[in-house]
């Protein structure tokens, strides 16, 4: 389904109930950022927010994506697989053998189909075009609102960021981050391994500015082809195109001809990066791993032009502690690159889901029909080959006889199915850079759990992989008086899993608690212990599980427990550690800097509750914050950074 522009959008969702107006003046400063914490981690994500009352000419539109409903209607869809099985459809008649004349004519309507959905570039200008401000242009006049306390300064957050490869011309539209530094300055927070950032490269070796456009709102499909991991050189409207059913319009940027953008859309910030300019120091930014990236070098944005609709509204969008917003757009990407991932690398794939917990590359579950012996394996490095994929640190491997969205289920197959000295794998390769918990910037540690069932080849029949129920209540918490909670309740569920707050006092602490308990006759058949940080409720399990893949690099942070069994002669006992803590200098000698957890601060959370009942947002919940803020690292944490 196309939609005009966002208006028309919102009037979609107004219509669904999926809308609320906040009529009460709000400020874009922490404020709206802050009531919408709240509202999208509520049950199935809340409502989508307009503020209407911001202090500035433009309403605000936050949440848009914030559910599954929502997400489905900006893409035209009643449920998120729907794309999937239509892309899969399209695969296999692209593919199948054409061996008449008549095979080939019954492929032409759908080629017509394509060619309806390529983007256009139409003369003149675009409603997008309606007020235009060049020598005047001034992003300060527009809400860009600033998420967290501790942020480098107000960002625009779903940017729809367009370059162009000066070589061959290609178009990358791209969703990066922009600090706001002047009226006609940001920053351009464009990664090394992004495509806009190659063209940057290019832009240099030639030694020419480079020129930008940045698009705001427009139909909804527009920010979800940013953010989709679509190969190099891949058109994204050819992707807003088949999703809208629709091609998009495009029309040439008032200063910076050389970029086209969307005719429909409510902004349009023009402007280049100078290859000769130093860059700027950004940062930090609340992500949405839920801490804050770390501050860094940048491009500089020189702001040319600001274009926009007469009844332009302002999309924003937070990132923080999980779930947000942009869980749905992850939830989008997942169900509809699941059948370009099956069609073309790992055909055996069935099945794909990437929990909230593990904010998207951290932790991934992967099912596959299995036939052969190290079948995992080859599934393991087929993935990590992929794409965006290879950012991924904990893969997760089940077959077919799995339901991989049952995650009680599933851990209770995994387990039964998995040799912890064999089974799980360690490697190295690039990490998201907002990875905080690798050693070094962007490289770090991976791990593959293949919970898939072993052939005969596949077994090592000298490990003992029986839980026996026991309950190591005593004998945790009053012989180790470092562990400040543990989690017992995967254990009592048959699930030889155990989760641990601990308080780390000295060098190799966790690693020696670790053998400690692994040497109890208690602890014999637990296969796994996850240890977190002693501030962490072992019992929480979203919170426990989010915090442990954050802070986790698997090849550096694992031990293996090895002994003889005492409950099974001739069998050895194994038991895998995974030291999800903090790391520090003086405990773990980690060099790089630590980044704190997100919250907001105690005035913004006290104002919003002053006005919450004016907010027509109903009963009243409380700043999602508060949970959190005695699991800060330390406030000096990225005050010094």
């Amino acid at each position: 389904m196309a939609y005009k522009n966002q208006k028309t959008f919102l009037d979609v969702l107004e219509q669904q109930g999926e809308l609320v107006r906040i009529k009460e003046y709000v400020n874009p400063k922490l404020e709206i950022a802050e009531i919408t914490d709240r509202i999208s981690k509520t049950k199935d994500g809340g409502k989508a927010l307009l503020f209407e009352n911001t202090g500035y000419p433009f309403p605000v539109l936050m949440n848009a994506y914030g559910s599954e409903k929502r997400m489905c209607l900006a893409l035209g869809v009643n449920h998120l697989d729907d794309v999937a099985k239509e892309i899969e459809s399209l695969f296999k008649l692209l593919a199948s053998p054409k061996e008449n004349m008549l095979d080939k004519l019954k492929l032409l309507p759908k080629l017509n189909q394509f060619a309806g959905w390529m983007p256009k570039v139409i003369s003149g200008r675009g409603s997008c075009q309606e007020i235009i401000y060049t020598e005047k242009a001034d992003i300060t006049k527009l809400p860009v609102i600033t998420c967290w306390p501790k942020d480098g300064g107000p960002f625009v957050t779903l940017p729809i960021i367009h370059t162009k490869d000066p070589v061959n011309g290609y178009r990358n539209v791209g969703m990066y981050r922009m600090q706001v530094f002047g009226p006609q300055l940001t920053g351009m927070h464009w990664h090394r391994h992004k495509v806009s950032a190659k063209h940057f490269s290019e832009y240099k070796k030639l030694n020419r500015r480079m020129p930008v456009a940045v698009a705001l709102g427009g139909d909804p499909a527009y920010a979800y082809s940013a953010t989709a991991p679509l190969p190099e050189n891949v058109d994204e409207y050819m992707l807003a195109g088949f999703l809208r059913k629709k091609k998009v319009e495009l029309v040439k940027c008032i200063t910076q001809p050389e970029i086209e953008v969307p005719a429909d859309a409510d902004f349009i910030i023009e402007g280049y990066v100078d290859p000769n300019d130093e860059l700027i120091w950004e940062g930090p930014f609340g992500d949405h791993t839920g801490y804050y990236s770390l501050p860094d070098w940048y491009p500089r944005f020189h702001i040319t032009a600001i274009t926009h609709r007469k009844d332009a509204i302002y999309p924003a969008t937070i990132v923080g502690i999980p779930p947000q917003e942009d869980a749905w757009l992850g939830k989008a990407t997942e169900r509809i690159f699941l059948a370009p991932i099956k069609m073309t690398m790992v055909p055996e794939m069935i099945n794909m889901e990437m929990p909230v917990e593990g904010v998207f590359h951290n932790l991934v579950i992967a099912q596959i029909k299995k036939d052969y012996p190290g079948q995992g394996q080859k599934v393991m490095n087929a993935m990590w080959g992929a794409g965006q994929m290879m950012f991924n640190k904990i893969l997760v491997l089940a077959d077919e006889h799995a339901d991989i969205r049952n995650y009680d289920s599933l851990a209770k197959i995994i387990f039964k199915n998995l040799d912890v000295a064999n089974d799980v794998i360690f490697s190295t390769g690039p990490m998201d850079v907002l990875d905080h918990s690798c050693s070094k910037l962007g490289f770090g540690g991976k791990m593959c759990i293949d919970g898939t069932g072993k052939t005969e080849e596949e077994i090592n029949e000298d490990h003992h992989l029986n839980l026996k129920q026991v309950d190591l209540t005593p004998a945790l918490l009053e012989e180790f008086n470092e562990i400040k909670n543990a989690n017992f309740s995967l254990i009592k569920n048959n699930i030889p899993c155990l989760i641990i707050s601990v308080k780390k006092e000295r060098r190799g602490h966790v690693s020696a608690l670790h053998d400690k308990i692994s040497a109890l006759p208690e602890a014999e058949g637990i296969k796994l212990i996850l240890y977190v940080e002693h501030t962490v409720d072992a019992n929480d399990l979203p919170v426990a599980l989010w915090r442990f893949c954050n802070n986790l690099d698997p090849k550096r942070d694992h031990f293996l427990s090895k002994r003889n069994s005492e409950k099974e002669k001739g069998k050895i006992f194994c038991c895998l550690g995974l030291d999800g803590t903090n790391k520090t200098k003086e405990l773990d000698g980690f060099q790089r800097e630590w980044p704190n957890i997100i919250v907001a601060d105690e005035e913004t959370i006290k104002s919003v509750d002053e006005k919450w009942s004016r907010l027509g947002l109903g009963e009243f919940i409380s700043s999602p914050s508060l949970k959190y803020k005695s699991q800060m690292y330390g406030d000096e944490a990225v005050v010094n950074l």
